[in-house]
């Protein structure tokens, strides 16, 4: 089993959720969790991101399953330094 799939099933999910988590038609992820088809830099980044894990263990870089420490977003960044200027 892929590590993808192994993460996608550990984490409750279906695939028609990670559809919606990340934007990826159903058939296509389908296809890139049993190799039928590579993802796109930015595919693997919404994959990693919504499974809260690192590009790397999508990659088979590293075992380690945990996410990286993230940097908050600028969305809340820009609340943040309003809510100071007020």
């Amino acid at each position: 089993m892929s590590r993808l799939k192994e993460l996608r099933r550990e984490r409750g999910y279906t695939q028609i959720k990670m559809q919606h988590l990340t934007g990826i038609d159903q058939s296509d992820y389908s296809k890139i969790e049993n190799g039928k088809r590579y993802y796109t830099f930015e595919q693997c980044r919404r994959i990693a991101l919504a499974l809260n894990t690192s590009m790397d263990y999508l990659a088979g870089l590293t075992d380690v399953k945990d996410a990286y420490p993230r940097k908050p977003s600028n969305s809340s960044a820009g609340v943040a330094s309003a809510n100071q200027n007020s």
